[in-house]
Formats: C-alpha cells, structure tokens, sequence
C-alpha cells in the first residue's frame, strides 16, 4: 500500500496542475534533426531484430504464395492471426487499391504492426523504445522466390508524422464515409486517437463483425452521392469483395478496441519522450522550472490515459470479444500473487476489469525517460489512493487496490515509496 506521508511530500515538491494548464500549446519538434535524429537512428524495434535474424539465416518465411508469406511472417513476429481488423477507406501508401472491393487487413501486437492488402505490399510498423513508431515496405512478392526485400520507408511521414501525431512518427486511424473508390466524403474523426473517442464516432471505413450491441455506428457502410446528398449503403464483410483472399473473415469489435487503446498510448508516449529529451538539450542536461512544468503536464495526460479515467461509454449490453483474439490477447498476461492481472477483460461497462493500461508492459515504456517516468507514476498514484480527491476517483475502491497490487507484483520500475 502507498504511503500516505510520502505521497503527502511529492505533492508539496509537485509542480501544480494549474501550473501545468498555463504552459504555452504543445510544441512541434524537428525529430528528423538533432537532438533526435529519427532518419539516422539505427532502429532497435522487434522488426529490426527479425531482419537480422533473417539475414543470418535463423528465420526462415513460406514464400510459396501471399497468404503463406502472410502467415508465417505474422508468426515469426509474435502477431496473433486472429488480431485481424479490415479498413476499406483508401488509406496508405496503396490507396489507390483500397476500396470497398478489396479491404486492407491490419495486425498487430504490443508493439509491431503488419498491413497487407491483396495484390499489394506488406507494411510494418514497429515501435522504436527511443524514436517511436518506425515504417517498412517489402517489395512485391515472387512466389517461390526469395524473401522480399525490405525498404526503411519515408512516404509514410505524409500521414504518419503530421497534425493526427503532433507532427511525431506515430500511429493513426480515420473513421470517415467512403465512396464506391474508397476515397473519403465525410469525416467522422480525424487527428485524434484513443480509448476516449466516443464508440459512436469510430468504425467510417471500417469493417466491424462480433456481438458489439451497437446500436449506431459508422461501419459497414459506403457512401454513394445522389442529389447533393450521399446515399448510405452497406457494405457487410464479403459483400463486395473477396474473404477468401484474407487469413480470417472477420473484423472483430475486441481487437478494434485494443488497436485504438494502443495508438492513444504509444502517441501520447511518443510526445512525452520526444518533449523530455528536447529540454534536456536545451538545458544542456538540465531542467528547470519551466522544462519541468511542460514535462508535468505530459505526466498528468499520459497518467490519465493510463487509468481509462475518460474511456468511452460502452453499450448498455456491453460487448462479447472473439474468442480466438481473447485467448491470443491473454497468453502472455502477467499476474500478481493472487491471480489477478492488467490484461483481464470486462466488456460489459469497460474494456478491462483492472483499469491500467498493460502498456506499461512494453519496452518504449520500459525505456522512457526516468524524469517522465516518475511523475507519471505520481499522477498515477493520486488516482490509486485508497481516498482520491474528486479529481481523481472514477476508479473503485476494490479496483484500485487491486491495480496497485498487480503493479507491485509485476512491475521492477515501480518508486519506493509504492511498496
């Protein structure tokens, strides 16, 4: 249990959230110059280290056919098939073959990301722990051939470091009305990314299959212009185009959630490592007041993400999660003494029983900054006090004891003053 004289002492050293709220807007960082140097950096992602263990001949892909290539790449890499989600809106370097006729299937884990349509390239993203998301290309497939060649791509910083990730490499998603071409006619969000997106607003362009209980949404549909008006229309999985081609034919609501909870946290994680190691070198390895006033105020966002303290409302009959992606999702949950883990699902009001985020789990944050790092987990700990101010109580009393034990048990970063 958190000590209360000790948490009583970090706030009298805390900088104050109105401080916080009075720095100026987030600002924008040159992340190809230095202090960061992305185009430069040798990446250190899980991508990066299967290249090399292709290369040395310890990993070896079926390139009979795309759908063989497809699968043991998703393999080789720890991605589950079964995390499989359709976007038909023309998004991507290959736009230009994403519509409603041929949807593009996204993948992923923790940390790694894998999009493929077909008659296309495979695309990876991969998160860097210093640099953030970064973006390959395999060249076309030669069935029977070697493995593709791989390509470091740039193109991908047109969408993926621009207003949607405060101009950072990052991770993006749209919901918008699609036409017949899969290009966009309305726009339903944009720019933003997260748990907090009301469910309502997601899923434009997007195919979405499971017990979800929504009774509005934005999926399945295309649009086509009639009159000045556009013309909704469905647009149901296979119903234009051919599931065969794909490894599943679903599109699941539990992976659709999970992928967006994890773009809102390694985004907003991004901007806090990228903020704290700009101020360092401006201060020449120094902090003061006002470098840490806008480190605190990254603290406070991220902590707040962390905590699901503004998730979405979830249908009154909750949701029902595939089983496949369920037991994928869940084969590496870590638990605490008595059983209990970040990862355990609820579905019914909340997309977790124990509202944490299991990203803390990953290696970006493993090596975020400690001068983030431990105001994040005071921010954390005001929501996980056994009596939290209003500001900080939407958590359960139960709840709250149970993520800090869980915390305890399987986190090695933790501050002292949380044992």
């Amino acid at each position: 249990m958190m000590r209360s004289q000790s948490l009583t002492m970090l706030l009298v050293l805390s900088i104050s959230a109105a401080t916080a709220a009075e720095t100026k807007e987030p600002r924008v960082f040159d992340f190809k110059n230095p202090p960061h140097s992305y185009l430069e950096w040798k990446p250190k992602d899980r991508f990066a280290e299967f290249q090399e263990k292709v290369l040395k001949g310890e990993v070896k892909l079926d390139t009979t056919n795309d759908k063989s290539f497809l699968t043991s790449l998703l393999q080789a890499l720890n991605i589950p098939v079964s995390s499989q989600i359709m976007v038909f809106s023309a998004s991507s370097l290959q736009s230009e073959i994403i519509n409603p006729r041929n949807p593009r299937a996204l993948y992923f884990n923790e940390d790694t990301y894998l999009g493929w349509v077909p008659g296309g390239l495979v695309e990876i993203i991969a998160a860097d722990p210093e640099m953030g998301p970064m973006f390959y290309v395999f060249d076309r497939l030669r069935p029977g051939g070697p493995v593709p060649n791989v390509t470091r791509s740039t193109k991908c910083m047109n969408c993926h470091a621009g207003n949607a990730t405060r101009r950072l490499p990052g991770l993006i998603a749209e919901s918008l009305l699609v036409s017949r071409a899969g290009s966009s006619l309305e726009t339903y969000r944009r720019d933003v990314q997260g748990h907090q997106i009301p469910l309502e607003d997601r899923f434009g362009g997007w195919h979405l299959t499971g017990q979800h209980n929504l009774t509005h949404n934005h999926a399945n549909v295309m649009g086509i212009p009639n009159a000045g008006k556009n013309q909704i229309v469905p647009v149901e999985p296979g119903q234009y185009s051919d599931l065969g081609l794909h490894l599943l034919p679903t599109s699941d609501i539990l992976p659709n959630l999970v992928n967006e909870h994890q773009m809102g946290f390694e985004n907003r994680l991004v901007y806090a490592i990228y903020t704290v190691r700009q101020l360092k070198s401006e201060g020449k390895g120094m902090l003061g007041a006002a470098a840490k006033a806008e480190i605190e105020e990254r603290a406070q966002e991220l902590a707040r993400y962390i905590v699901f303290a503004d998730e979405a409302k979830f249908p009154a009959k909750g949701m029902v999660g595939d089983p496949a992606y369920v037991k994928d999702f869940l084969r590496d949950r870590k638990v605490s003494k008595t059983g209990l883990s970040l990862k355990d699902l609820d579905l019914k009001t909340h997309m977790f029983k124990n509202r944490c985020s299991y990203m803390l789990y990953t290696d970006t944050w493993k090596a975020a900054p400690k001068e983030l790092k431990e105001r994040v987990y005071y921010h954390m700990a005001l929501y996980l006090r056994e009596a939290p101010d209003a500001q900080h109580a939407h958590l359960a009393p139960g709840e709250r004891v149970a993520i800090r034990n869980i915390l305890k048990d399987t986190m090695t970063d933790l501050p002292s003053w949380w044992r």
